[in-house]
């Protein structure tokens, strides 16, 4: 049996940087991964679409996506071969709360490792609906879309969430008809709906089809060669984790407090396992919370300000409460907005298309914004900043930004 200070169960975004920093802290870790490290972020997720939308053809998006995985794997691996951290390759299951077991299937090995603190950051797989003839063979989840090599004719897409609107925008780029079919009134619910709305008849535009408030009750109704299946993710956890003792559902995820401690003391569940925020820059720092929770350090993070992105074309971002919740929870609020095509620097860049709305609360303080338009993200990402210093609209007016740049476009809202 191995003795280790720590053993982190999975290799994505949360659990290597779980691995890196504790390491750095100056705990023994033990990372067990039963896949390739980097998890579904890195693998299947967020760096091969990105890959995606900013290649220019399909082809040269698949050739480079491979490329681009493969480097960043490599970079993971080397933060993973540094000192104080030992990778083992396997599936881990609970023997108890201290206590895990490795199985190899590549040597057919079995180890036993012991610790006082475990960190579970067994991620999330993509959830289906459960259709009579869900085992249609045009049906694809995200994973195996990215590993076509040939561009679909006709693209059906079950979901206007995250995953679906940004491929959407994708294959409608690379010459594929693209159809969304979508259960709510609106996509993007996280996101405001007047910007979700602009957003969405902006692509109607470019000829992606919409079938809103439409639910599917089979594949058979759809009419294309490849059915992406985008309704959302779930947990992956593990009929072994009843063994350890804590709580968690199936569905929902486990159970963790404020530093992501489970009802168990000394194990802890970061990223889209304790289905909190999935998000992989969540989950990161929900990494950091966690480890800093064992070794008795404070930190001043904070995840009720946690910004997201949606990489369509232009894209779509948001921090905070949309106007929407906003109304229905009764808060006392400001809209300001702001538009892409009074900004300098979106007409040279030809970029005109794009709404940023700003609130903030009855003192003036800052309490969210979302936005759609080129470079979205970054704008958000500034606004997150502010708000995690609790800046107000005054203080915003007051800092300088530079000219021209599309920042501009967020003291404008403002002004």
């Amino acid at each position: 049996m191995t003795t280790t200070d720590l053993i982190i169960i999975g290799a994505g975004p949360g659990g290597y940087r779980a691995a890196e920093y504790a390491a750095k802290q100056g705990l023994h870790v033990v990372i067990i991964e039963q896949d390739e490290v980097g998890g579904t972020c890195l693998n299947r997720g967020c760096i091969p679409t990105k890959t995606y939308v900013h290649a220019s053809t399909f082809a040269d998006a698949f050739e480079r996506q491979q490329q681009v995985v493969s480097l960043l794997r490599s970079g993971v691996e080397q933060i993973l071969g540094t000192p104080g951290i030992t990778l083992i390759k396997g599936h881990a299951s609970f023997i108890d709360a201290q206590t895990v077991e490795v199985c190899s299937d590549a040597n057919a090995t079995t180890e036993t490792i012991t610790a006082p603190h475990i960190i579970i950051a067994t991620g999330s797989s993509a959830k289906l609906l459960p259709l009579p003839d869900i085992d249609d063979p045009r049906l694809v989840t995200s994973t195996e879309l990215l590993q076509r090599p040939t561009l679909p004719q006709r693209l059906a897409i079950i979901g206007a969430g995250v995953i679906g609107m940004e491929f959407a925008s994708v294959f409608n780029r690379f010459g594929s008809e693209v159809m969304v079919i979508e259960y709510l009134k609106e996509c993007l619910p996280m996101v405001d709906s007047d910007i979700a709305k602009r957003l969405r008849k902006l692509l109607e535009k470019r000829g992606i089809k919409f079938q809103m408030k439409t639910a599917v009750q089979s594949l058979k109704e759809i009419d294309a060669d490849v059915i992406l299946m985008a309704t959302g993710r779930q947990p992956n956890v593990g009929d072994d984790f009843r063994k350890a003792g804590f709580e968690y559902d199936g569905r929902k995820g486990i159970t963790v407090n404020d530093n992501f401690e489970t009802t168990v003391k000394g194990i802890y569940a970061i990223g889209d396992v304790n289905g909190r925020q999935m998000l992989a820059h969540a989950a990161e720092m929900q990494a950091v919370r966690a480890v800093n929770h064992i070794i008795g350090k404070k930190d001043g993070i904070r995840f009720d300000i946690m910004p997201a992105a949606i990489f369509t074309e232009p894209e779509a971002a948001c921090v905070g409460p949309s106007e929407d919740q906003l109304k229905a929870d009764g808060r006392a609020y400001v809209c300001k907005k702001a538009f892409w095509r009074a900004n300098g620097k979106a007409q040279a860049m030809n970029e005109t298309e794009g709404m940023l709305k700003l609130f903030a609360d009855q003192n003036d303080r800052i309490i969210g914004c979302h936005a759609y338009g080129a470079h979205a993200a970054d704008l958000i990402q500034e606004c997150s900043a502010l708000m995690c210093k609790d800046t107000t609209l005054s203080e915003l007016r007051d800092m300088i930004h530079i000219h021209p740049t599309l920042s501009e476009i967020l003291k404008a809202a403002v002004e």
